[in-house]
């Protein structure tokens, strides 16, 4: 294997959506535990929501022929001879010239077609003056016209967010088969590298901010986490503590030591983990490019580089899509972006795509971003923005004022 064919972006995520399985894992969980979950077969209605034709207003159940040409200035006159009561079956059908009051959610009676909402009508003594004219349907929810019985309400791959709660609870679902939890495995490497903890630091030393970063964002991403620890540039010991952490989960993160070196373990650490191996070795990106994925026996792994910024840079953009993938979600896009308006000139060389922190700032009912520059390696810049702005590898960089693609931060 050559070192360095490097991918461009729009590459690398077509191979993960490639190479990347959904966990084979399938599990039954109570709905009111499934929240995020992702689906793992599709859901069909069993029934009709709702149940029965409803008003969506407080108002008056009638024919709306009855109410053609009613008008503040000449209301029309129809006879009030009942009303409905919620979660009740109505027993009486609304005849020409007749109403019968419904509240917001009632069943609407037989005979009629439309409700007009109360504020629009005047009863007087029994005697309903209607000053609006209403169309058949309107302030009407028919039997089904939310969901059918028979339909595909949920395909295979949806993540279950709090609206598709609600959506399975309406008819009536207590439980479903979801793809289970998947556990992303993180693992530190260098001979610099020490416990984030560490109070006093010795020449050369660096503490581990990058467990606390991308474990961070892996666990925004609903997943459960393991911190391998730290492991000097030994290749015996990196390979036997990279063993011992992938056996555990299901998808093994490595930090450090992927940029060309004397003591670059990493390839031959991921490479003796299974096969078939290393799929990307090296993006055309800035910054990042020294990024290694690679599928071993059916697990993803994922080599960041060492530098903090660049690393959750990289995660954010390609680990997510990733653990998506583990998860089992359809992916029917790339992260999720907003469009702003750059502050300044961005200089960028055609052929590598490039992610520059920015600072949001919303200006006359638009977002402008400002870079915020920095060297790949500051943290500090990451905790100033909020999100990463593209400038994708065909364009020559941005001209001030120009509308950019920014991934914001959560």
């Amino acid at each position: 294997m050559q070192f360095f064919q490097v991918k461009t972006v729009e590459e690398t995520f077509a191979l993960i959506d490639e190479k990347i399985p959904a966990t084979a894992g399938k599990e039954v969980r109570e709905l009111k535990e499934a929240l995020h979950y992702i689906l793992a077969e599709p859901v069909t209605a069993k029934e009709n929501v709702p149940g029965f034709d409803r008003s969506t207003v407080d108002g008056y159940a009638v024919r709306a022929k009855d109410t053609y040409g009613s008008s503040e200035s000449m209301p029309g006159m129809i006879v009030l001879t009942g009303e409905v009561k919620m979660g009740e079956v109505p027993d009486t059908e609304v005849r020409q010239g007749k109403a019968v009051y419904v509240p917001t959610g009632g069943m609407l009676p037989p005979g009629s077609d439309a409700v007009i909402m109360i504020e629009h009508c005047e009863d007087v003594d029994g005697l309903l003056n209607t000053y609006k004219q209403v169309a058949p349907g309107e302030n009407v929810i028919r039997k089904g016209e939310d969901i059918k019985q028979g339909e595909v309400l949920l395909q295979a791959g949806t993540r279950i967010r709090p609206q598709e709660l609600g959506a399975l609870a309406s008819l009536g679902i207590t439980e479903v088969k979801v793809f289970r939890k998947i556990k992303v495995g993180y693992l530190s490497s260098g001979d610099e590298i020490v416990p984030y903890e560490t109070e006093t630091l010795l020449e050369g030393q660096i503490r581990d901010i990058n467990s606390l970063t991308v474990l961070g964002l892996a666990a925004e991403w609903d997943v459960d986490v393991v911190y391998g620890g730290i492991v000097k540039d030994d290749l015996a010991e990196f390979q036997r503590k990279a063993r011992e952490l992938y056996d555990q989960v299901d998808c093994l993160v490595l930090s450090g030591g992927s940029s060309v070196g004397a003591k670059d373990y990493t390839i031959k650490v991921i490479q003796s983990l299974g096969k078939p191996g290393v799929f990307v070795h090296g993006i055309s990106i800035k910054p990042g490019k020294p990024t290694i994925l690679a599928v071993a026996d059916g697990k993803p792994v994922i080599g960041l580089p060492g530098h903090p910024a660049s690393a959750m840079i990289i995660f954010k953009l390609f680990g997510e899509r990733i653990i998506r993938r583990l998860k089992g979600e359809v992916i029917k896009k790339s992260p999720e972006r907003i469009f702003a308006r750059i502050t300044k000139n961005i200089p960028s060389s055609p052929g590598r795509s490039d992610y520059i922190r920015v600072r949001l700032e919303e200006k006359a009912g638009e977002w402008w971003a400002e870079p915020i520059i920095g060297k790949s390696g500051l943290i500090t810049t990451l905790v100033k923005s909020d999100g990463i702005a593209e400038i994708s590898s065909e364009k020559e960089g941005v001209s001030q004022g120009e509308y950019v693609p920014v991934i914001p931060s959560r």
